[in-house]
């Protein structure tokens, strides 16, 4: 269950796609919205660890809260699948949060969780790397838009890094993955203006505690999993339609504000501002 004080919104009637959905950041969202009386479906291609997630969900939010629908994100047709099946469950589907990602992992990694030079990067790592933070994720916006443009409206939101990961050191392919996921928020908020369809990020504003198993180094502190659930509830209800092509953080959420002000004191500068300041949808 969260750990943070969620904005009194009711999501009830709400249904929502969270990729990535069976552990970690996504998990902690589908448990923020179903709290709040969302309907969620988990997306994962690991089918038993999906299958145990959902049942947690219901456990702490009722029967039918959740779905498991195993899937491979970078497999287009399984992305229709997804959303046809959400919509053959629930009739509807409100909002897809683009959590699913593939970290540095395989040949060479450090087990304390450093990363490796660019020089010293796995071709097969750096290619799957990019086919599911970027192309998965594109693939699976798609799949969400043929139904959000024929109803007239829907949410995006992809979930991203800090800034300093888009340039750091050691964080190439990840950190080139969430710095197209930024662009792809700006761009796609600008292709899609005038549908009713909005396009938002979503981070956690530094390194999160989203796998307890994983060695940690030591001396660094990590954010809770669940940093994000205020912002993801803001994100999914009606508060914030017309919000699009803005960035939120979700360590700088203040529970002691409204929550619309929450999201807005939440609110920071697109990546690429120099060229996104003049744009009247920021």
């Amino acid at each position: 269950m969260s750990t943070f004080p969620l904005p009194d919104i009711d999501l009830g009637g709400r249904v929502a796609i969270i990729t990535g959905g069976d552990r970690g950041l996504g998990f902690a969202m589908a448990e923020a919205l179903a709290a709040r009386g969302a309907r969620v479906a988990l997306a994962s291609p690991d089918a038993p660890r999906l299958r145990d997630a959902a049942a947690a969900l219901e456990a702490q939010a009722g029967q039918g809260c959740a779905l498991a629908l195993p899937t491979d994100i970078t497999d287009e047709d399984a992305c229709h699948a997804l959303v046809a099946a959400t919509l053959a469950a629930w009739g509807r589907l409100d909002v897809l949060f683009n959590n699913a990602r593939r970290l540095h992992r395989g040949p060479g990694i450090p087990p304390d969780g450093n990363n490796l030079p660019m020089q010293d990067t796995d071709t097969a790592i750096y290619r799957e790397t990019v086919m599911v933070n970027v192309v998965g994720t594109f693939l699976m916006t798609r799949a969400a838009l043929t139904h959000f443009l024929a109803r007239g409206g829907g949410k995006v939101v992809n979930l991203t890094t800090s800034l300093r990961n888009h340039f750091r050191p050691h964080q190439s392919p990840y950190g080139v993955t969430k710095a197209a996921l930024e662009s792809s928020t700006l761009i796609w908020a600008g292709d899609l203006a005038g549908t009713g369809v909005t396009v938002n990020a979503l981070l956690p504003g530094g390194a999160s505690d989203t796998d307890p198993d994983r060695p940690k180094r030591p001396g660094m502190a990590l954010l809770p999993a669940d940093i994000m659930n205020p912002l993801a509830v803001w994100l999914a209800s009606a508060e914030s339609d017309g919000v699009t092509g803005a960035r939120f953080v979700g360590a700088k959420w203040n529970p002691g504000l409204p929550p619309g002000e929450a999201a807005m004191a939440a609110r920071e500068q697109p990546v690429f501002a120099a060229e996104a300041d003049g744009w009247s949808m920021l």
